[in-house]
């Protein structure tokens, strides 16, 4: 079973090349929700969701 990682992607997109469509993602590292730092080379050979969102209760 996956376990899923929540983590904050903002300052990768804002701070990092554009990607085009078949381009491999950049390695990054940030916390998950356990304070545990993650690499997405973590995941190399796995399917991984990387999933998003503006911080709660926010106009964004």
């Amino acid at each position: 079973m996956y376990r899923i990682i929540s983590i904050s992607l903002l300052n990768v997109f804002l701070f990092s090349a554009n990607l085009e469509i078949g381009d491999a993602a950049p390695d990054f590292s940030l916390k998950n929700q356990d304070g545990v730092f993650r690499n997405l080379n973590d995941y190399i050979g796995s399917k991984l969701v990387i999933y998003f969102f503006p911080k709660a209760e926010t106009p964004g």
